[in-house]
């Protein structure tokens, strides 16, 4: 595809996967705001981008497009040490006069105020991106500056300390412009206390492996990189509290050793969680790393990563014909979307741009191009914090993700059926598919089905995750709720997932189901004659394997088909399944894959016909001494076990 704006010529011996180099780099930054700035008011203040406006209305949309965009401007110029070939300081300086000149009113250039977030909270999302900026360019804007200006920039960025923010990684917002008045000597017992109260919030959504929760509960996502690690990381590498720098450091370094897993061959990022359109943020936790040193990945590899995501979606449509970033995933589309999106959302694209503060002789440009983590051996890598499961395969590419612990549901919000999310309510997501969408048959779920009626899965209870050599698992368990009807008592689904190579044995168990119901298995979404391929196979337990069609089609196909098998699921039923996504040429089928199995009650063991190895899944019921290769968590919500082995009979 033709990109809308010129990149460099490639540079395949030092960038041998990706052709791309720092100055590509600069180059698409300086591209993406060109095509930005045609959009600017008069004064600069707000950049009114084209589209239908968010939640919020068009004036934040227009302060949304001017944070986004500078700190885009801000890490190009600042790792350029000031250079500033097209003048973007100028512009963003003339914007912040104008914007804070009578912040509130109704005009064509002034600034929305900063209120509490059930009141109008979006502006304190932008303050964050505008103190960055400032800090970040200091020398060659905030210090050049008239007093007044300043003193209207802080009373403006001063809001955002003094109102709610949402109860998730919005207190890392003020927590950013707390650090950046204090970074130029206008920091005072509020600030102070903004920095303590989201420090002490961080620890309490710290949940190991590298992962926060995105609030209390259970919301893992692309927001543990680009906010949760970027945001304190950040903030410890600017300000030099090498403290800070190697606490959050440290637990950056872990994130990065499952999280670089989630970048395909072709390099999308994983397609999970919400704000998607964000689309090559995703590679912001990998540049913070190798910018502050505290990652495990070779220069080369990170490289590897953020450059392979940039080109992805460059080539893919992302910033169609003129340049700015479109509200989809590879070109627009609408169920990748949330509420608050609005037209310049996009531009948190802008946090990978971090990448840009290694200056031009790092090892992170200078360093040969190394090969991303899924193009190597297949890979299998269990999260038992999220209650995630990674799954690599090298011969295409494809890294898929078996979620077992993320379910965006806080803990004082009611299970709806209504507010299911597809971006976290299916057992698995991919590098190369998209899930279908709420209005469609769900992909990669189980559904028990009740008086005509499908439970949809909300909030997950884990139940462990653990891997060995070649293979891994992960299992949790959910109680269904309906649409229009009331959840049916004792009803839940136990879950478990096995993975090896590129095949899911997917084990469920449904307990308490009442007469008549029935149950449902889906496997992959993908277009019916694409490159990748979706298979589904029962192993027990089901009547009838059937195709079904997604006319609203994922983000990678505008009309998918759904692999789904069908069974009966009356009081207690144990159902096992096998299931696959590929893009390799001609896959073995799956009725080849397994040569036996045999159910005993609550235990199910398949024998794999590859090499004779023996995978056993056993449900429980009360918490017991495990009998997996590695441990499991303990049940929270319902008094159920899960034990899985794998090895030779």
């Amino acid at each position: 595809m033709t990109l809308p704006f010129e990149l460099p010529a490639e540079d395949r011996a030092l960038s041998p996967h990706t052709g791309y180099t720092r100055p590509h780099w600069e180059a698409a930054a300086d591209g993406l705001l060109h095509a930005a700035w045609r959009w600017a008011t008069p004064g600069g203040a707000l950049l009114d981008l084209p589209g239908p406006p968010s939640a919020s209305g068009v004036r934040s949309d227009g302060l949304e497009g001017y944070a986004r965009t500078f700190l885009a401007a801000a890490f190009r110029v600042a790792g350029a040490d000031g250079e500033d070939p097209h003048g973007w300081l100028e512009r963003y300086a003339d914007g912040l006069a104008a914007g804070t000149l009578t912040p509130g009113r109704d005009d064509a250039e002034s600034w929305p105020l900063i209120r509490d977030h059930t009141v109008f909270g979006q502006p304190m999302v932008e303050s964050a991106s505008v103190a960055i900026g400032l800090r970040l360019t200091r020398p060659w804007l905030w210090d050049r500056l008239d007093g007044d200006v300043q003193d209207r920039a802080e009373a403006w960025l001063r809001d955002a300390l003094r109102h709610t923010p949402a109860a998730n990684n919005w207190y890392l917002f003020p927590y950013s412009v707390a650090g950046f008045l204090e970074s130029v000597g206008r920091g005072d017992a509020e600030t102070a206390a903004a920095r303590a109260r989201a420090q002490d919030l961080m620890e309490g959504w710290y949940r190991g492996d590298g992962w926060y929760s995105d609030g209390d509960g259970r919301a893992f996502d692309h927001y543990n990189g680009w906010a949760l690690h970027l945001y304190p990381v950040l903030d410890a590498h600017l300000s030099g509290d090498g403290v800070l720098l190697d606490h959050y450091g440290a637990r950056l370094r872990e994130h990065l050793e499952g999280f670089s897993l989630m970048f395909g061959g072709d390099g999308a990022p994983m397609y999970f969680g919400r704000s998607l359109a964000y689309r090559f943020a995703a590679g912001a936790a990998v540049g913070i790393g190798a910018v502050s040193g505290h990652t495990p990945l070779a220069p080369g590899v990170s490289r590897r990563l953020l450059s392979g995501s940039l080109r992805y979606f460059l080539e893919r449509g992302a910033g169609g014909d003129d340049g700015l970033l479109s509200l989809g995933w590879h070109g627009p589309h609408a169920a990748t979307l949330q509420r608050y999106s609005g037209p310049a959302s996009p531009y948190w694209a802008s946090k990978a741009f971090v990448s840009l503060l290694a200056p031009a002789d790092h090892p992170l440009w200078t360093a040969p191009e190394g090969a991303a983590p899924s193009e190597g051996p297949d890979r299998v890598l269990a999260l038992p914090a999220p209650g995630l499961l990674l799954q690599s395969t090298g011969a295409d590419g494809v890294v898929r993700l078996h979620n077992h612990g993320s379910d965006h549901v806080h803990p004082h919000m009611a299970e709806s059926a209504d507010e299911q999310d597809p971006h976290y309510a299916r057992f698995a997501y991919s590098t190369v598919s998209g899930p279908t969408s709420a209005l469609n048959t769900a992909d990669n779920h189980l559904a028990v089905v009740v008086g005509g009626v499908r439970g949809v899965r909300r909030r997950i209870q884990p139940l462990g995750a653990g891997h060995g050599e070649g293979w891994g698992w992960a299992a949790s368990a959910y109680r269904p709720v309906f649409t229009g009807r009331q959840p049916v008592p004792g009803l839940r689904v136990e879950s478990v997932t096995v993975v090896r190579g590129r095949h899911e044995l997917r084990v469920h168990r449904v307990v308490g189901a009442p007469p008549g119901a029935r149950i449902e298995q889906t496997g992959w979404a993908t277009a019916p004659d694409g490159p990748v391929v979706s298979a589904l196979h029962g192993l027990h337990g089901w009547d009838t394997r059937e195709e079904v069609r997604a006319p609203e089609g994922t983000a990678w196909t505008r009309w998918a088909v759904v692999p789904r098998l069908v069974g009966d699921a009356a009081g207690t039923v144990l159902v096992a399944a096998l299931a696959s996504l590929t893009a390799e040429a001609g896959p073995t089928a799956l009725d080849t894959v397994v040569s036996g199995v045999n159910v005993d009650g609550d235990t199910v063991e398949v024998a794999w016909a590859e090499d004779g190895a023996v995978t056993r899944v056993s449900f429980g019921r009360a918490a017991k001494a495990a009998r997996a290769a590695t441990p499991v968590a303990a049940p929270v919500a319902v008094a159920v076990s899960v034990s899985v082995e794998h090895g030779e009979r």
